[in-house]
């Protein structure tokens, strides 16, 4: 079962496409998170989804909230990915241990071998405010985004 809203986000380190180690806590203090995992790099729906992102990266930038997608692909395959689709935010390897951060969110699809598609948008004190998902197969929609970060700004403006 998938993490609810209004717990601690689980920290982690995984390497980004260029082999670097980001952790999740690192962004604590600093700013919000909105975390995409997303089944496989390459795959029709993951590139559609992805690449709308790409195309609205100012939803996130004009926030301040900072993009990062991940899945159990290699560093390597998310390098010639974002490379090849022009993707300027962060994609983290979920790799190895095969999909450990995907299973700690309670995304990961076991019969599968990846992650669901799953948002969330963690606030700048590390607790997640706001999430959805859907179905393999079934691209989330950038509605869904706008909604997300709209109510993350409402709940951090009443804190």
């Amino acid at each position: 079962m998938a993490l609810i809203n209004d717990v601690m986000a689980p920290d982690f380190e995984l390497a980004n496409q260029f082999g670097e180690r980001i952790r999740l806590s690192e962004f604590r203090g600093v700013k919000p998170v909105a975390l995409v995992f997303y089944p496989l790099a390459f795959s029709s729906t993951c590139t559609s989804e992805l690449c709308e992102l790409r195309d609205n990266l100012n939803l996130f930038k004009e926030s301040g909230i900072e993009l990062i997608g991940i899945s159990v692909d290699s560093k390597a395959t998310l390098r010639a990915w974002a490379e090849e689709e022009g993707y300027d935010f962060t994609l983290l390897a979920d790799f190895w241990p095969h999909g450990d951060v995907s299973k700690e969110y309670g995304v990961f699809i076991e019969e599968k071998g990846f992650a669901t598609r799953a948002t969330f948008l963690i606030d700048i004190n590390g607790v997640i405010r706001e999430s959805f998902i859907t179905a393999p197969g079934e691209a989330r929609p950038l509605a869904a985004y706008r909604e997300a970060v709209a109510a993350l700004h409402a709940s951090t403006a009443s804190v």
